[in-house]
């Protein structure tokens, strides 16, 4: 039987979110624009992954680093356009979630 084959652009889509920590870094910038120390706390992440997840999003324009020319350097994220078209389709994971995962004292 010979098996569907996968729209080439559904399939990055799939890849980029679905690369580790990804997600979680779009959904903690659907609340608005975040310092690095508060994703890196927020999500629980190392600062390593989180710069490379950041510099990933950057790359593919879905979040935008905004340098303020401050004593120190304050830079926040946050997400472009193109990130927050994102947003119906996490706040449906999100819904998804919460109906059928259990929290883990659940199980």
């Amino acid at each position: 039987m010979n098996q569907p084959e996968i729209c080439p652009r559904f399939e990055k889509a799939m890849v980029m979110l679905s690369q580790r920590w990804t997600g979680l870094v779009i959904y903690q910038l659907l609340t608005g624009s975040k310092r690095f120390c508060a994703l890196e706390s927020s999500i629980g992440i190392s600062g390593r992954v989180l710069s490379e997840r950041l510099k990933d999003l950057e790359n593919q324009g879905i979040v935008k680093r905004e340098v303020f020319p401050e004593t120190p350097v304050r830079i926040e994220y946050s997400l472009t356009d193109k990130g927050l078209a994102l947003e119906p389709i996490v706040r449906e994971i999100e819904k998804w979630s919460q109906t059928w995962l259990p929290i883990e004292s659940d199980q």
